[in-house]
């Protein structure tokens, strides 16, 4: 059985002091690409290729591993800096709220992993606004696809939650439409990440750890990996950028 860090959790992903993520159980992995329509704008996430994952499995988390996603121990020599920096507080209680006509959008920028799933039409800080069935599921959709739970939405009447539960599991994002490069590790179904110090990080639905080692965030995702080019070569690019 896999520790636990409460009395719920099956599964949590430990951070090793300057080392690699390890997974406790062994929830599913497998590659999840972003997929675009016609402008080229972010619509969703189609599932691809799965990885055998075990119990306390090593993820890297440099960038720098011959053998992703797996950790072969290329850490120890990167010159890469893994010291955690991000906030322990409350995502809501960093996050600017936008009131629109059914809905109460959230958004902590600090979490952006940068999908673009927010830019779609005209982009998510305006269609929460906008009154219609249309652009308040568009609205729901984006928040849905958001990596990194950077955005959260909130009934305006009632203020509860209207986040969707995921089932628990990790993808390897893949960005075809940045040219072949690749993005965070995308943990769903609130699997607790806890920090090499032992704290835990607040338990969510949508998380985006970094794992190409360039993040200002660490351990979370800030989308460094579009500015140095991050590729994982998990996926084949052919020269329109489009992966197989």
């Amino acid at each position: 059985m896999a520790d636990r860090v409460d009395g719920t959790s099956e599964f949590h992903i430990e951070i090793e002091e300057a080392g690699p993520y390890v997974v406790h159980g062994a929830p599913p992995l497998h590659i999840e690409t972003i997929t675009t329509d016609a402008d080229g704008g972010s619509r969703g996430l189609e599932q691809g290729a799965s990885f055998p994952i075990r119990d306390r499995a090593r993820l890297c988390r440099c960038g720098q591993s011959k053998d992703k996603p797996y950790c072969d121990g290329s850490h120890k020599t990167a010159d890469v800096d893994l010291q955690e920096t991000a906030s322990f507080a409350l995502i809501a209680d960093g996050a600017h709220r936008i009131a629109g006509d059914k809905m109460v959008l959230s958004d902590n920028e600090s979490l952006c992993a940068y999908g673009r799933f927010c830019d779609v039409e005209q982009s998510v800080w305006r269609e929460v606004a906008i009154p219609g069935k249309e652009h308040e599921e568009l609205t729901r959709s984006m928040v849905r696809h958001c990596p990194g739970g950077r955005l959260e939405l909130w009934d305006k009447a009632t203020g509860d939650s209207l986040e969707e539960p995921l089932d628990p599991g990790l993808s390897l994002i893949e960005d075809p439409a940045l040219g072949g490069l690749s993005g965070p590790l995308r943990v769903t179904g609130n699997i607790p990440v806890v920090s090499a110090s032992g704290e835990t990080y607040e338990v969510r639905n949508r998380q985006a750890p970094c794992r190409c080692g360039a993040s200002a965030n660490k351990p979370f995702c800030d989308g460094s990996h579009a500015s140095i080019n991050f590729t994982d070569g998990l996926v084949e690019s052919d020269s329109s950028g489009q992966q197989s």
